[in-house]
């Protein structure tokens, strides 16, 4: 398998500086577990794919769940540039959650 690339939309770099250090490294370290092999796990690889909710439309797009950090990372994938996209790094609040990343993706 090719090497997988992330990259982060400014607002997930943001996302990502709030947090204190602790959950900086958790965060960082399960995105480096993710994306060597970020495809869902129907097709083996590790991302949990979401789906559409009552207040966002995000059929096609992963999540990494931290249940220990209380946090939530949700991704999508190109596949032709091998990249994953680190769309929003938040607190696990559902729909508060998926809203945000929905209009991020507009």
């Amino acid at each position: 398998m090719s090497d997988w690339y992330v990259e982060y939309i400014r607002e997930a770099l943001a996302d990502l500086k709030k947090l204190d250090n602790t959950q900086q490294k958790i965060v960082l370290k399960a995105i480096q577990k993710v994306s060597r092999n970020p495809l869902p796990n129907s097709e083996g690889g590790l991302g949990k794919p979401l789906g559409n909710h009552m207040t966002s439309q995000l059929a096609g797009y992963q999540k990494i769940t931290l249940k220990s950090a209380g946090l939530r990372v949700v991704y999508n994938i190109v596949r032709d540039q091998n990249l994953t996209r680190i769309i929003i790094i938040s607190i696990r609040d559902d729909e508060k959650m998926y809203k945000m990343a929905q209009d991020r993706v507009k």
